[in-house]
């Protein structure tokens, strides 16, 4: 797929920490119950910490106590891209930044959470950048 912010590697590499860029470029996972927003309640817009979309809403964010920050729906459909992840022996579904195409984590369904979707979207906190609102 096209992204609206297409970079050499090269460049993703000078831009990003080696911890952003190993979550963020090559969808790796960042240790569970240590990333900066697992726990934080700030109200706020989620950006992507690579181009600087706006993907989730603190009001779409929920305790799941899975070890990353969870929300039950991104900030529009449009801001991130889903795929079929079949990598470690299981299926799963990746969640992308749709302007740049970074790993953001994974969405589950069907887990019985007490949300208005009944999804989990598990994402890094390393992919993400919290804006607060001002007030």
């Amino acid at each position: 797929m096209a992204y609206d912010v297409d970079k050499p590697d090269e460049q993703w590499r000078a831009e990003l920490t080696p911890a952003e860029y190993a979550v963020l470029r090559q969808a790796g996972t960042e240790p569970a119950f240590q990333g900066e927003y697992t726990d934080t309640k700030t109200e706020g817009v989620y950006a992507c910490r690579a181009c600087g979309a706006d993907l989730f809403t603190s009001t779409a964010k929920f305790e799941s106590h899975c070890g990353w920050p969870s929300f039950f729906d991104p900030k529009n459909t449009d801001a991130v891209e889903l795929i079929e992840d079949r990598s470690h022996g299981m299926v799963r579904t990746e969640v992308r930044c749709a302007r740049c195409g970074s790993h953001l984590g994974h969405v589950f369904e069907g887990e019985g959470y007490p949300t208005p979707t009944d999804q989990r979207y598990c994402i890094n906190s390393i992919s993400l950048r919290l804006a607060p609102t001002e007030g």
